[in-house]
């Protein structure tokens, strides 16, 4: 396994921890990510695009009080790509150890 083989999606450190994050929680808002990512509005929207777009989570937009509220998921093929990428990372380790 080489370093570039990795899943480029993934791999970049935002939606990494989107990912990471969306793991661990069913349900998250976009303050939420936006909190524990320490990203600003911007980026966290450009990046959950991104693996929405490539179906890796799922975004629902409605109200909460007279609030809009956005909040992720990650899809079930999210969490198989996200399993996967952590297998190959393990083994790229692996190799380099040696």
């Amino acid at each position: 396994m080489n370093p570039t083989d990795l899943n480029k999606i993934i791999h970049e450190p935002v939606r990494l921890g989107i990912l990471s994050a969306l793991m661990t929680r069913e349900t998250l808002t976009f303050p939420e990510l936006k909190e524990m990512l320490k990203v600003t509005d911007g980026n966290l929207s450009v990046h959950a695009s991104i693996l929405e777009k490539h179906g890796l989570i799922r975004s629902a937009k409605d109200f909460y009080g007279k609030k809009p509220r956005t909040t992720f998921t990650i899809t079930d093929d999210g969490r198989a790509q996200f399993r996967r990428y952590l297998e190959e990372l393990e083994q790229l380790l692996h190799q380099l150890k040696g």
